[in-house]
């Protein structure tokens, strides 16, 4: 039916027609996230996980270790604003802004704020070839002063030692103690502490802050390159500051005071320290 102007008649067919085609289309598709948020993400490994993961307070305050569901909100338009706690009113986590260098430095000087921010609030997955880089840099060491100890100076003796056997037979060695130095703590911190350590994520978290925070062994190579008389010293600094920033780990891990973790750590030696006796009484360094 048309009118005296010429137009279909009645126009709510049209409508109707409309929105039968709009709900054929589905909703309008949700605008793209926020180029820069998505580019900060990136760059620096950081931000919102996933809303379940938010839920869960996947990230740590900095200052009081409390959850937080957040590190940034993201205004959009390339406005980004870091979250404050609510316990401590302080900025969540500052270093997500702060440059990679800085944060090394920090954690080289053993803050315990740089520690929870690597722990917590990146996604830092190294641990595992942090480990065995560092198992190899150890192995390599005892490998040189297995061949310096030698005062033979027969070729073949020198063949001998120049094989791959023997410097596999210290990484298996310097494995072998490393793994009893982790047994030792954990066996010391269950026992002091169970609760701290129920479930397996709670195990896992402390292995791969352990495994993080001994990255000073990474320093006996170049002690050992450039050899001087002092190299003894040195290497003995070394494994200091290596007990040091497990220390810290475990603090910052399990929120403890400075008490337990050093008497995990004393412990752990203490194990490690048998192994290495056991291992001398078998010849098995030799």
């Amino acid at each position: 039916m048309e009118s005296h102007t010429g137009k279909a008649w009645p126009p709510v067919a049209a409508e109707n027609h409309n929105s039968q085609n709009a709900r054929r289309c589905g909703p309008a598709p949700a605008p793209p996230p926020n180029a820069e948020a998505r580019r900060f993400e990136e760059l620096t490994g950081r931000g919102v996980h996933s809303p379940t993961m938010a839920a869960l307070g996947a990230y740590r305050c900095i200052e009081c270790s409390r959850e937080a569901s957040e590190l940034y909100r993201d205004y959009q338009r390339g406005v980004l604003r870091i979250s404050i706690c609510k316990s401590c009113q302080k900025p969540v986590d500052k270093y997500i802004e702060y440059d990679p260098v800085i944060i090394l430095i920090n954690a080289v000087l053993c803050k315990a704020q740089a520690y929870r921010h690597i722990l917590f609030n990146t996604k830092i997955n190294i641990h595992g070839k942090l480990c065995i880089f560092c198992l190899l840099c150890e192995a390599y060491l005892r490998w040189l002063q297995l061949q310096d100890s030698s005062q033979n100076t027969n070729p073949d003796d020198l063949i001998r030692y120049a094989k791959e056997w023997d410097f596999y037979r210290m990484f298996g060695i310097a494995s072998l103690e490393q793994t009893s130095f982790l047994v030792g703590i954990f066996i010391s911190l269950w026992w002091m502490r169970p609760e701290m350590l129920k479930t397996k994520s709670d195990f896992i978290l402390l292995l791969k802050a352990l495994l993080l925070s001994s990255y000073g062994k990474l320093l006996l190579i170049p002690a050992v390159i450039w050899e001087h008389d002092y190299t003894p010293l040195c290497l003995a600094f070394i494994k200091v500051f290596v007990l040091i920033s497990n220390s810290q780990a475990i603090r910052v891990t399990l929120n403890l005071n400075r008490i337990l973790p050093w008497l995990a750590i004393c412990f752990g030696f203490i194990l490690e320290n048998g192994i290495v006796c056991l291992v001398q009484k078998l010849r098995w360094d030799v």
